[in-house]
């Protein structure tokens, strides 16, 4: 009677096992596999009621997740994609800005574009010292009417070009053209990058430009320019005019007199003031 009982007690556990300790094993073997990020895992639902809805909860549970994860990940592709996207709209927007900028500074001192930029604009500026010179080219009308508009063009673009790069390369500031006159000016940067000698040097390497530039023509047979260079040195004024098209420019006597100096002057030379000549005269030759 003993042995039977024996008997049954062993098959009523291996019973126990098979329908509720196994379901629960696999339950937490399959938990610890998800808690691990494997979404895969599934458990059977036969069984027990208690453990089959146990077992159901478990695979809806893994599902959802499954799906959550699905849409995170989704989500991190959209929003990966957009932070690309804004990357490249950053990139954009800075390539833009540095190109206003330079253009600003073509037009503009560093120091007023910034105070441009800042404050949407600027206040009038007021320098003891400045060395203004005045370009302009000999017989241009008589000149001008032995070149089509395109070769009259493209002369002038060349000279000023090679006159940009003479004024960048001694730190002056270029202040404008009219028709064929160029005016620049040293001393309006702060700090200052230019002295009235600088000015004087570029104005000769300028007119050195210009008789090698004859001489180039004059071989081809071609009409060439000639020009007067006048400079003075003394007070300006300086800042932005008008609104459409503003234009950084410089006011007062020392501008006047530059220009007098320039008409008065002689062809492929410089012509320079009293007051110029006292600040450089130890550092050129002087015919007076």
């Amino acid at each position: 009677m003993l042995h039977v009982v024996f008997m049954i007690g062993i098959l009523l556990g291996l019973w126990l096992a098979k329908t509720i300790s196994n379901p629960v094993i696999a339950i937490r073997d399959a938990a610890i596999k998800v808690g691990s990020g494997d979404l895969t895992q599934k458990v059977g639902t036969t069984g027990v009621d208690e453990i089959s809805e146990l077992s159901k909860a478990f695979n809806k549970m893994v599902d959802d997740l499954s799906d959550a994860e699905v849409k995170i990940n989704q989500k991190n592709q959209a929003l990966s994609k957009s932070n690309s996207d804004l990357e490249e709209k950053n990139n954009i927007i800075s390539i833009e800005k540095k190109k206003s900028d330079k253009l600003l500074l073509n037009i503009l001192p560093e120091k007023t574009a910034e105070e441009l930029k800042k404050y949407g604009h600027t206040k009038p500026q007021h320098y003891n010292e400045v060395s203004v010179m005045f370009i302009d080219f000999v017989k241009f009308t008589h000149i001008a009417e032995k070149l089509t508009p395109e070769e009259l063009v493209q002369e002038i673009d060349y000279c000023f070009r090679k006159f940009d790069e003479i004024v960048i390369r001694y730190g002056i500031e270029k202040i404008k053209t009219i028709g064929d006159a160029y005016m620049a000016a040293g001393g309006l940067q702060v700090p200052r990058s230019s002295e009235p000698a600088d000015v004087v040097h570029a104005a000769l390497e300028m007119q050195a430009f210009m008789l090698a530039r004859k001489t180039e023509r004059q071989a081809q047979e071609l009409p060439a320019f000639e020009m007067r260079v006048g400079i003075h040195t003394g007070p300006v004024v300086a800042g932005i005019v008008g609104v459409k098209k503003f234009q950084y420019d410089i006011w007062g006597d020392t501008v006047n007199i530059a220009s007098r100096m320039e008409s008065h002057g002689e062809v492929g030379r410089v012509n320079i003031s009293q007051t110029t000549y006292e600040l450089v005269q130890d550092e050129f030759d002087f015919l007076h």
